[in-house]
């Protein structure tokens, strides 16, 4: 999965294999990081991917992933899909390994519970606590189940560092060997049954399979994490109908090329982005823009690819293909935001690194002081000690907390039609007080449309003349008035001697009769006494209205007035994101007269007007001067040096590849309401790392003062710390049911 970065650098993500907690994570990070020729280097250990932007003439990928190689893991370049089938091979692997562990571990459980007083009536058979027997089942518990560990603390210890896999590992051996020493001792005393020591073969056993079925939980849930992915994916048609040498053929969607013609029939999926040639029909948009409504395609029409067909038989011709269509470009975001790291996981990542060796010092004191203080000689007894704090302290829920809540909390806002460019701009959203709305595209529809008519002859003829006349003018106003004199059903016949006279208006002559469209100078340029209708032209503009009088044989007939009419969703969104305790502003190159009735209607009461577009940035600058966080809100175009200069830019649109690079958040459904919604997604995953970080950092102090005061037997230990790890994640995935109003 490349793309490119600058000019004269890739990025690339690498799957890596043999992570076992955040430690090793960030030893590739930066392993990776000091290469010469790589700018940048993330690893995210709950993805378990590298993403590394690097100079191909300076650095090659096989030379990466050597350095990956050498630290003792494995790196591949990997297509989304062999990543799921990787993980899914693993999650095998797990399970069979799970499986064998735990029925050589169930013996010594039983012989470990039939112990205790207060289970004296279980059965247990002599064999159970035969030293030899337990030998045997505990084994290939400790090396073939986990030779992962002993792999990975090799790997950790020769590189200078310390990671989970050194807990587990000191652990167990601690338990496993001094067992087999009382083992060997036991023997040569004559090794009888009578005489057989309490053995702790159960303890670094029973670890093992606890902290292998806590990977496996955490694996099962990672990969939920994934979903979003996965189900976007699905979206994406799987064949395409072309045609090719005068055939029709149906090809995989991989094999189309830019410039195929496609047909796509009633019910199928659109399978590539494309201009409509011929045909008509309705397209369900809803999976990518959420627009409940299908939307009607002509001649001359975009689509995209994943819509669904709804009625018609069209033709198409591909414009985007592969990583180009708009869905691989949302999935790109998705994928990336999924694996980028938010400024909040640096604190875990602090407290992984320097973790580990504090934890074996105070392991180490703790048997000290058991051994030489408060049960001197007892070996055993302050083992077991030392044992339950490496075991309680291993830090794979700290490594955790933060990327499954990002990778939770962006999946679902990508469902939410929400995409985050990164898990930095997820982070940053929580803290926006201040959010500049543009006007045109983003608080309106962008579109003008014909509001009012205003005539005292029959309107059907009236408005049938004023659109003859508009149909040959090319300004965006005259297409509005003919758009919606067109949809009332009434015909228009053909104008002769059109004229456009700039500034002014157009004339035309319609049936023989001359025609005057235009302004108040027009008409006084023509002679045509129109005053009457000036204090209705002046409260149309005061509404935010562009109205036009009309002349019929120099004698005033009406007027028309055309609005871009504001969006129906504006002023319930603005409402609530008033409600969040965000001050809005709205800015506009609009007159101040339109800004302001625009304004009036959605309820903002602060408005920046005349503003040009490169003034649009230089007044987010002086906001943010005040102390103020803002996000800049708009169509991602012309908009870009203001969603550039913001703290968050937010793109109105439909994923556009301008509208993605402009801004750090893509509103999909080009629908004011996904603001609140992304900055209440923001919010909920802010909450919920706090949430995970405080429970992982709080399980383990609270954790190893209880093994170091002998209150937690080394078994109970491996449990919780299971726990902690499987907790984390599984909170981390409420994320994905959160409900949105």
């Amino acid at each position: 999965m490349e793309a490119a970065a600058e000019q004269n650098h890739k990025l690339t993500t690498l799957q890596i294999t043999g992570m076992t907690c955040a430690a090793c994570a960030n030893r590739i990070e930066k392993g990776l990081s000091k290469m010469s020729g790589v700018s940048s280097a993330a690893v995210n250990f709950a993805m378990e991917t590298a993403a590394v932007e690097y100079s191909p003439t300076e650095v090659s990928l096989e030379d990466m992933q050597n350095k990956v190689k050498q630290l003792g893991y494995k790196a591949v370049i990997a297509a989304e899909e062999d990543i799921v089938n990787n993980r899914d091979a693993g999650i095998s692997k797990q399970k069979r390994k799970l499986v064998i562990s735990a029925i050589l571990s169930f013996p010594l459980l039983w012989a470990m519970v039939a112990h205790f007083s207060f289970t004296s009536w279980i059965y247990l058979p002599d064999i159970f606590m035969n030293p030899w027997f337990q030998l045997i089942l505990a084994t290939p518990v400790q090396f073939y189940i986990g030779k992962a560990f002993y792999a990975g603390a090799y790997k950790a210890l020769r590189n200078g560092s310390a990671n989970m896999d050194v807990l587990v590992s000191l652990g167990t051996s601690a338990a496993y060997f001094y067992s087999l020493y009382l083992t060997l001792a036991w023997y040569v005393k004559g090794g009888g049954m009578h005489h057989a020591p309490s053995m702790y073969y159960e303890t670094s056993a029973i670890l093992i399979t606890l902290v292998i079925m806590g990977k496996l939980f955490e694996s099962l849930a990672k990969g939920r994490t994934s979903e979003a992915i996965k189900s976007l994916m699905g979206l994406q048609a799987k064949t395409a109908r072309v045609i090719r040498n005068s055939q029709e053929l149906t090809i995989p969607v991989e094999e189309v090329a830019v410039g195929d013609i496609v047909i796509i029939r009633p019910g199928e999926k659109v399978p590539v982005d494309g201009e409509v040639l011929n045909g008509a029909s309705s397209i369900d948009e809803s999976m990518l823009t959420g627009e409940s409504l299908p939307v009607e395609k002509k001649a001359g029409d975009k689509v995209i690819g994943a819509t669904l067909n709804k009625n018609g038989v069209l033709q198409a011709r591909a414009t985007k293909v592969g990583k180009e269509t708009a869905l691989a470009q949302i999935i790109k975001v998705v994928e990336d935001a999924q694996g980028s790291k938010a400024p909040i996981q640096r604190i875990a990542d602090i407290i992984s690194g320097i973790f580990v060796p504090i934890v074996i010092s105070i392991a180490i004191g703790a048997f000290l002081i058991w051994y030489f203080f408060v049960t001197p000689g007892d070996f055993a007894g302050a083992l077991e000690k030392a044992i339950a704090i490496l075991v309680i302290a291993c830090p794979c829920a700290l490594g955790l907390a933060t990327p499954t809540s990002i990778m939770a909390g962006s999946g679902r806002a990508a469902e939410l039609g929400i995409l985050f460019k990164g898990g930095e701009h997820l982070e940053q959203t929580h803290k926006i007080d201040t959010i500049i709305l543009d006007k045109t595209g983003t608080v309106t529809k962008g579109k003008p449309e014909l509001t009012d008519v205003v005539t005292g002859v029959n309107e059907e003829a009236f408005l049938r003349r004023v659109g003859a006349a508009e149909k040959h003018s090319e300004h965006p106003l005259a297409e509005a008035i003919v758009k919606g004199i067109t949809e009332r059903g009434i015909d228009l016949p053909e104008a002769e001697g059109f004229e456009a006279i700039p500034g002014f208006g157009i004339k035309a002559i319609v049936d023989g009769q001359e025609l005057l469209v235009g302004t108040r100078k027009l008409m006084e340029k023509y002679g045509v006494d129109a005053a009457n209708a000036y204090p209705a032209m002046t409260q149309l503009e005061e509404a935010g209205k562009t109205a036009m009088l009309v002349a019929i044989d120099q004698e005033y007939a009406g007027l028309v007035a055309v609005a871009d009419t504001i969006k129906e969703t504006s002023k319930e969104a603005i409402r609530r994101i008033k409600d969040l305790g965000i001050e809005v502003i709205m800015i506009t190159g609009d007159n101040v007269r339109t800004a302001n009735a625009i304004a009036a209607q959605v309820g903002i009461e602060h408005v920046l007007a005349e503003v040009l577009p490169e003034g649009k940035a230089m007044e987010v600058t002086k906001l943010q001067s005040r102390g103020r966080k803002v996000a800049m809100v708009g169509d991602g175009i012309n908009d870009a040096p203001a969603l550039a200069t913001a703290d968050i830019g937010m793109a109105i649109g439909t994923g556009t590849d301008i509208a993605m690079q402009a801004a750090d958040v893509t509103l999909m459904r080009g629908d004011l309401s996904s603001i609140s919604d992304a900055i209440f997604m923001s919010r909920k995953t802010m909450a919920n790392i706090k949430q995970n970080l405080f429970w992982a950092l709080g399980y383990n102090t609270l954790g190893i003062p209880i093994a170091a005061l002998g209150l937690l037997a080394p078994w109970i230990a491996g449990a919780a710390m299971a726990l902690s790890s499987v907790s984390v994640v599984l909170n981390a995935l409420r994320l994905q049911r959160v409900k949105i109003r």
